[in-house]
């Protein structure tokens, strides 16, 4: 296990509540305001800026770049929640890149995985009907049916976000835990060489 400092403490304290904070704020509205989202960016390139200077920077905005990026992707064609951008956005600037792919491929296995069993499970309570009612796509809101004669309306964004079985901040949570303690002994994320090589890098550019 690494040494404890400042820099650990914070760094597990404000990802731990921010991925907390934003799974339980999913699960009982669906929704990850703002008011959270933006301060835990800001305070991540505070963190990085402060931490592992240039090279921390560097490391949290490419983060950024693959995690907000690819989820903005996702919702510009309609496949993930506006949340979800925020979510990660500003998750991947504490984590940066290397641990935001890795956070993104293991959320992805557990999103499906979960919302697998989640479905598995109502078909076993509720039955067939209600079950695909509630999270197959129908262009209806639960409990709403069709009249006679009338067309299946297309389905909106909006009732595709409903029927999710489950929001995306908790597999996002749960991989981040995973993942961070299981590379918790290579701490610091963004070691002198790395930076070195960043450093250089970024001068042969300029």
């Amino acid at each position: 296990m690494p040494e404890f400092s400042l820099q650990l403490f914070i760094f597990l304290t404000c990802v731990g509540l921010y991925t907390i904070a934003a799974a339980i704020w999913d699960i009982r509205i669906k929704k990850i305001p703002n008011k959270l989202t933006l301060p835990v960016f800001g305070l991540g390139l505070v963190y990085q800026g402060a931490f592992n200077q240039w090279a921390g920077l560097l490391d949290g905005l490419l983060g950024f770049a693959v995690g907000f990026g690819l989820l903005f992707l996702l919702w510009m064609i309609g496949s993930g929640g506006g949340g979800d951008v925020k979510l990660m956005g500003a998750l991947s600037v504490w984590l940066g890149f290397n641990l935001t792919l890795m956070v993104l491929v293991g959320s992805a296995f557990l999103a499906m995985a979960l919302s697998l069993g989640i479905i598995c499970l109502s078909f076993m309570t509720n039955g067939n009907r209600a079950t695909k009612q509630k999270y197959f796509a129908t262009g209806l809101k639960p409990g709403e049916k069709l009249k006679p004669g009338e067309k299946l309306p297309a389905e909106t964004v909006e009732n595709r976000m409903r029927r999710r079985p489950m929001g995306y901040a908790v597999p996002v949570a749960l991989a981040t835990w995973v993942i961070v303690l299981f590379y918790l002994p290579q701490w610091p994320f963004v070691k002198k060489a790395d930076a070195e090589q960043k450093s250089s890098a970024v001068s042969s550019v300029n």
